[in-house]
C-alpha cells in the first residue's frame, strides 16, 4: 500500500548527519529521492553514490547521465565501479545503520517489485559495511562534473530519451 523501499531511502537519507553512502547497480531514482540526496550534500553530509562502469541494462545506464550533472553540481560524490559488474545493494547511515538487501534505488523497487531488505541498527555490522564500501571505493572512479559536461550531444540525447522511461525503469 506505501512505497516502503522508497520511504526507507528517504528517511534514511533525512537522518544521515555526517555520511550516507549507497551502492545500486540501477541508479535511476524519483524526484524526491533525488532532491534529498542533493539536500543532503548541500548542508555537508557525506553522500557517496557507487554504481557501475559496466551495466547489465543499457536504458538504465543511459537514463542514470540525465540527472548525474546537478547531483554532481550540489556535491553528491559519484563513484564508477571499475571491476566487472557491481551488484551489490546497500546503504550507510553514519556510524550506526546500515542496510543490505535487494532495493535498487529506481522505481521498479521503490513501486513495484517485491524488495527485502536487511536494515540494522548496529554499530559493528555499520562498521563492516563501511569497510565494505570503502574497497569498493577504492575500485572505482570518482566521477566530475566535467564527465558530464563534455558529453557529446549525442550522449546526451540518448540519456534524456533513456529518462523519458524512468517511471518504468
Amino acid at each position: 500500500r506505501f512505497e516502503t523501499a522508497s520511504l526507507m531511502i528517504q528517511q534514511a537519507i533525512h537522518s544521515a548527519h555526517e555520511r550516507i553512502w549507497i551502492s545500486s547497480p540501477y541508479f535511476v531514482p524519483d524526484e524526491g529521492v533525488q532532491s534529498m540526496l542533493k539536500l543532503a550534500a548541500l548542508n555537508g553530509v557525506d553522500v557517496r553514490i557507487l554504481i557501475p562502469e559496466r551495466p547489465d541494462n543499457a536504458l538504465t545506464f543511459w537514463a542514470a547521465y540525465a540527472f548525474l550533472g546537478p547531483m554532481l553540481d550540489a556535491g553528491v560524490k559519484v563513484y564508477r565501479y571499475q571491476e566487472g559488474f557491481l551488484h551489490g545493494k546497500a546503504f550507510l547511515v553514519d556510524d550506526s545503520m546500515a542496510a543490505v538487501g535487494t532495493v535498487n534505488l529506481d522505481n521498479r523497487s521503490f513501486r513495484l517489485n517485491f524488495e527485502v531488505t536487511a536494515l540494522v541498527l548496529d554499530k559493528p555490522f555499520a562498521a563492516t559495511v563501511a569497510d565494505m564500501f570503502v574497497d569498493d571505493f577504492a575500485r572505482s572512479r570518482q566521477m566530475q562534473p566535467e564527465d558530464i559536461r563534455q558529453l557529446t550531444f549525442g550522449h546526451r540525447a540518448r540519456s534524456r530519451a533513456a529518462y523519458l522511461f524512468a517511471p518504468l525503469l
